[in-house]
């Protein structure tokens, strides 16, 4: 049985890497999609170093793959933050986040669908984020992050009859790069959120990795339209 192949679009770094490590030990070759390079030497093989935001160079990469792999797995990962309370939100900012963080699935899962059906037992993963359910200073954010999750629920019914199951991970607080920037370790806004959470401590990316780990697994094949929360509890207060 030959080894299934998996897309994981801003899969360099962070949340991304942690799930293409993950699906590499699931028994996945992983393509990742990135502006910049793996750093983890198993991952570099596959990579594809491009701006996801750039539909031509997206698409012509897409183009390749197609001609190259059969892909049985999408993970939407790829998205960026620009906090802002709302009368600071910037217009420019509309456009900047939602052509990184929603157009990008939209093309790659056009574009790989053929394979997906083909695999007949496709997964189509989106990196969402409890924002969904509101944050403060998140109006861009959440807004993208509930457009990932209405078109996964969509698209789980419209891609059921192909044994394609669609569903989202939903991280809360996540100990990445991006979540230090804007919140110092020592700071008085980082030790509310964790102070916050039940559980008591940071998610790792790999908490998210495992989550994702779950939908893609055969095994899951009854479980579609879904979106699941990894944030220690936040959502439950």
């Amino acid at each position: 049985m030959s080894m299934p192949y998996a897309v994981v679009t801003g899969g360099a770094r962070n949340i991304g890497q942690a799930i293409s490590e993950r699906l590499q030990q699931d028994g996945y070759r992983v393509i990742v999609l990135d502006i910049v390079e793996p750093t983890i030497a198993s991952l570099k093989e596959d990579a594809y170093q491009v701006d996801l935001s750039d539909i031509d160079a997206l698409k012509a990469v897409l183009d390749s793959i197609n001609e190259k792999y059969t892909i049985s797995c999408l993970v939407n990962n790829v998205g960026i933050v620009a906090p802002a309370l709302l009368d600071d939100t910037r217009l420019e900012d509309f456009d900047r986040l939602m052509h990184l963080n929603v157009r990008p699935a939209l093309i790659c899962t056009q574009a790989l669908l053929p394979s997906l059906r083909a695999s007949k037992n496709g997964r189509i993963l989106f990196n969402a984020s409890r924002v969904v359910l509101g944050k403060e200073a998140r109006t861009l954010y959440s807004a993208t992050k509930g457009a990932v999750q209405s078109m996964a629920r969509t698209w789980a019914l419209e891609l059921a009859q192909d044994s394609i199951t669609v569903n989202c991970v939903a991280p809360g607080p996540i100990a990445t790069s991006a979540f230090w920037d804007n919140n110092p370790p020592d700071s008085e806004r980082a030790k509310h959120i964790i102070d916050n959470i039940p559980l008591q401590r940071m998610g790792e990316p790999e908490d998210v990795a495992n989550a994702v780990s779950f939908f893609c697994d055969p095994r899951s094949s009854f479980v579609t339209g879904q979106t699941l929360f990894v944030c220690g509890g936040v959502t439950v207060g």
